[in-house]
């Protein structure tokens, strides 16, 4: 039995996340330390203390997730056989998997942060929920409600069977749930977030970025690693480069991704970070094939 090791991303985090591993863990609160001199910031008095606003702004909520997962991922001692990230967590889990620094990557993600941050500032964008509806039928929509706004709307994350976010343009995010709701969907409403992430409206992020990864060594790791952008496993070290790129302005194939990981012999699953997200993503994907579990 394999076990498939998963790593959240934004939306996890809370007010007083980490707070109880920081007192009681040592090697929680040694990377906790060590991500307050890399960065300059005191990004654990945000993550125990907020206020909310502070910690919701994508800037801070990235490295803070991050540093949450990795932190516990590190404490357990465990050696994964494959492992995956939603969005900001493919960086968490390369760390796992030994292909990026624990360093290097924190200094990616709060860069990461800062550009989708100001890219959401740039060209004003959101996403919405969408529960209820076929893949293709959401697509079809998304197309439909773009060429009437003439903006952008895409699907950005298949998380799992019948359950999609989209994302893009205020008009054309709207037009969207308007025109899936008189399709009867289940539930279509807007999220509230910075920006209209993995679409092109992030195009502001994308440059900013591939300098980001240009400039940092990715080693091969030690399990294969499921890009976000293909669904696949990865070992390459320039298919990753790659892969963590093209993820800003392209779906998170998460439903794919947990598929492929069964396919490939995963049968335990097991979410490092804030939140219980991914494990009810598996459930709902996978059911009762396989064993789910997770570290808060």
């Amino acid at each position: 039995m394999k076990k498939a090791y998963l790593f959240p991303g934004q939306g996890s985090q809370f007010v007083g996340m980490g707070q109880e591993h920081y007192q009681n863990n040592p090697i929680f609160k040694r990377f906790c330390d060590q991500a307050g001199s890399v960065l300059d910031v005191d990004l654990t008095k945000i993550m125990f203390e907020g206020p909310e606003d502070e910690l919701k702004q994508t800037k801070n909520t990235q490295p803070a997730i991050f540093l949450h997962s990795v932190a516990l991922f590190e404490s357990l001692k465990q050696e994964p056989h494959m492992v995956a990230g939603h969005s900001l967590g493919e960086y968490s889990a390369l760390v796992a998997a030994r292909a990026l620094e624990f360093e290097d990557a924190l200094r990616i993600v709060r860069k990461r942060g800062e550009l989708m941050q100001h890219a959401g500032e740039e060209q004003s964008g959101t996403m919405a929920a969408v529960i209820g509806m076929e893949d293709e039928a959401v697509e079809e929509t998304c197309t439909k409600a773009a060429e009437e706004t003439g903006e952008d709307v895409v699907a950005a994350n298949y998380n799992a069977t019948g359950q999609l976010v989209i994302s893009g343009s205020e008009a054309a995010v709207d037009k969207a749930v308007e025109l899936l709701k008189e399709q009867g969907c289940k539930m279509a409403k807007r999220l509230p977030v910075s920006g209209a992430f993995h679409s092109p409206l992030m195009k502001p992020a994308y440059d900013g970025l591939k300098e980001e990864l240009s400039n940092v060594q990715i080693k091969e790791p030690s399990c294969p690693v499921y890009s976000n952008y293909t669904a696949e496993p990865a070992t390459n070290t320039e298919t990753i480069r790659t892969n963590l790129l093209e993820q800003l302005l392209n779906p998170v194939k998460w439903t794919q991704t947990l598929q492929n990981m069964y396919q490939n012999d995963g049968r335990l699953f097991i979410e490092v970070g804030p939140g219980k997200v991914l494990q009810g993503l598996v459930k709902r994907t996978l059911g009762s094939e396989v064993e789910i579990m997770g570290y808060q």
